[in-house]
């Protein structure tokens, strides 16, 4: 089915991926976002070719290939001694076993790209200022969508506004998120600061006991994106802007080894923030009638495998293809539901584990560091080998 009207509440990564899939159909989507402007805080974040692959088939590849960084691989590695614990290939390896790429971009430059090809499109509305505060489902008379103080009418609604949806209260009440016990610390560090050859062009995690520290390229290289993850209680601040202390994030890394102290000593204070994590458990149920949900509002996932953002755009590129395949709408979003639930449950509930295995010390850490070698490259290969653009043909 297409030449639908739809609405998404949320001007995300998610929510205008979802956009562009749908407008490939030939539907009408507006996408309400109730901030000012179309915006990322900065922080990079992994595509992997499970959800690069969406976005080269939306036609981004150029744009893409313009802003982000191409890695070599990925490696975890010791947080004292620096020994490399294990390590897997990305560059043309990747392209020549998933079929499509491993980038590394700024959060703020994929969202410009998406937000750009929407703009182009005759099928999508963007509206700035335009919050969803409610709904109503009168089936196949339509939803009815309060954005402010008009009510517009459309054939489905997507709830695409993040861990703390309107949408999904709307379904299923008010139901907060819970506090994970870790907070994440992020910065930029300009390359230019750093000693040459210190950064491997690989994303890179350092195990530590109780906390662990991520960095990798970003902007062709221009900058190196770091993510710094601590076990601390007594501060459950939920902000992506919310300054962070130099000298804190110093001591959270007392005694870790040099590369990691240089990064420190050298980022951007202007850009160090620190940020509360929160989750909730996988969803029983996302949506009912002709309303659903996509991305964080109905699996939001720990940073810990770098596969949140993925995980929205395969939504994206799925829901699209149900809608395609099925005249009922209803029907169409149920079958989204069920072919999205246990793979974004999986991720969910992957990275929760990864939060304590990163973290292990001792004997356990010893033995962690022992499957991970064993385990090799393979670790991630059913991962990146899910075709979103074919979920819905099977």
């Amino acid at each position: 089915m297409n030449n639908l009207k739809i609405m998404i509440a949320g001007g995300g990564i998610g929510g205008i991926t979802a956009a562009l899939c749908l407008a490939k159909y030939g539907n009408k989507v507006d996408v309400f976002e109730q901030a000012p402007e179309f915006g990322e805080v900065g922080a990079g974040i992994q595509l992997s070719p499970n959800c690069s692959r969406v976005l080269h088939y939306l036609g981004l590849e150029e744009a893409l290939r313009a802003k982000a960084f191409l890695p070599e691989g990925g490696q975890f590695r010791s947080w004292r001694t620096g020994e490399v614990i294990s390590e897997s290939k990305h560059g043309a390896t990747a392209v020549e076993k998933y079929g499509a790429p491993y980038y590394h971009i700024h959060r703020g430059d994929l969202l410009t790209i998406l937000v750009e090809a929407a703009t182009k499109n005759q099928n999508i509305e963007l509206h700035l200022n335009a919050g969803v505060e409610g709904f109503i489902d009168h089936g196949n008379d339509g939803v009815e969508v309060k954005v402010g103080d008009v009510a517009h009418i459309c054939d489905l609604l997507i709830g695409a506004d993040g861990i703390r949806s309107v949408v999904r209260s709307g379904l299923w009440g008010e139901q907060n998120p819970q506090y994970t016990g870790n907070v994440a610390w992020r910065a930029m560090v300009p390359v230019d600061r750093l000693p040459k050859g210190l950064i491997r062009p690989m994303s890179t995690a350092w195990w530590g006991p109780g906390k662990h520290f991520v960095h990798y390229y970003v902007r062709r290289g221009e900058f190196v994106n770091c993510v710094c993850v601590v076990e601390k209680a007594g501060w459950d601040v939920e902000s992506w802007t919310e300054r962070g202390d130099f000298a804190e994030l110093k001591s959270d890394f007392a005694g870790w080894h040099s590369d990691v102290q240089q990064l420190i000593d050298h980022a951007d204070k202007d850009s160090l923030f620190k940020w509360a994590l929160y989750d909730r458990p996988p969803m029983p149920n996302w949506g009912k009638g002709h309303v659903t949900l996509l991305g964080d509002a109905c699996h939001p996932t720990l940073p810990f495998m770098a596969q949140g953002a993925a995980m929205a755009i395969e939504d994206a590129a799925v829901i699209a293809g149900c809608l395609d395949a099925d005249d009922d709408i209803a029907a169409s979003l149920q079958r989204y539901e069920a072919l999205r639930k246990d793979r974004t449950a999986g991720v969910q509930n992957g990275s929760r584990r990864n939060a304590t295995v990163f973290h292990l010390s001792g004997v356990q850490a010893w033995f962690r560091n022992r499957a991970a070698r064993a385990a090799g490259n393979h670790t991630m290969d059913k991962l990146y080998r899910y075709n979103a653009l074919s979920a819905a043909k099977h």
